[in-house]
């Protein structure tokens, strides 16, 4: 086996199908080229149909195998037609990435309780509705990945956000309580947990001073780039390079949790 044949075997994803929620965001926007270059039929679902159609072509451009389905997180039946209509197109899901997700900046005392309802909602009952939905399908096919979105403040406090950090702490003990429950069952789960990219709800939120102290904080310095998630992704996601790894989370955060402090 060649070096390139070898590394293939090791991460590719060729033959598989991965259904990325939240894929029409730039997050989730490269992890499903990621997903797709390494050869899997990626479904982009996401709430609105411009956005995944925008993905689509995107990604249909690159080469990637790929088409959309609309969803909802906080309705379980919207979660089963993804699920059905991923099924329809393809015939099979081997991976789940949950990416979906939203954010509110306020001060605790002026924070309104419908707002927190609403981030919860997405955040965390829309990753424990998608989990159960796909992996009774995953127990069911003899296995499969889940890979879900937690973030630096799974770990840490960040200011004016804690709706948003008590929603993704939430999404990585849910993450590794359904890994301990699903392993004997061949259904991998694990996480994870960016620090701070240009993403649009970032940039609505950090004003300069924040993002100042942010990089100040961030031993690289820098925001991360999108397609610096991959790695992991496909780590974590690979049947071989990380069938071995479940009710993990790892940081792609340019070091900001180790230097916290």
């Amino acid at each position: 086996m060649s070096p390139e044949e070898y590394f293939k075997d090791l991460f590719g994803m060729e033959g598989q199908v991965a259904v990325v929620i939240g894929g029409a965001g730039e997050l989730g926007g490269a992890i499903c080229r990621g997903l797709g270059l390494a050869g899997a039929h990626v479904v982009v679902a996401d709430l609105i149909e411009e956005g995944c159609k925008a993905r689509l072509r995107q990604l249909e451009e690159a080469g990637v195998r790929a088409s959309h389905v609309l969803v909802d997180v906080t309705s379980s039946d919207s979660l089963e037609n993804l699920l059905a209509q991923s099924l329809k197109v393809t015939g099979r899901v081997d991976i789940l990435v949950n990416c979906a997700g939203v954010n509110f900046g306020s001060p605790f005392l002026e924070h309104p309780e419908e707002k927190w309802d609403f981030i919860m909602a997405v955040n965390l009952k829309g990753v424990f509705r998608a989990c159960q939905v796909f992996a009774r399908h995953m127990v069911e096919a003899g296995g499969g990945a889940i890979l879900n979105i937690g973030s630096v403040t799974s770990h840490l406090p960040l200011s004016r956000v804690f709706a948003y950090s008590a929603s993704k702490a939430g999404v990585l003990n849910l993450t590794k309580n359904i890994a301990q429950e699903l392993a004997p069952k061949g259904v991998r789960v694990n996480a994870i947990c960016p620090g701070f990219f240009p993403a649009e709800q970032n940039r609505r939120l950090l004003d300069r001073g924040r993002v100042e102290n942010i990089m100040r904080s961030t031993p690289m310095g820098r925001y991360g780039e999108p397609e610096e998630l991959i790695g992991a992704v496909l780590l974590l996601c690979s049947r071989k390079a990380g069938r071995f790894i479940t009710g993990a989370a790892i940081n792609v955060d340019g070091g900001f949790t180790c230097a916290w402090f």
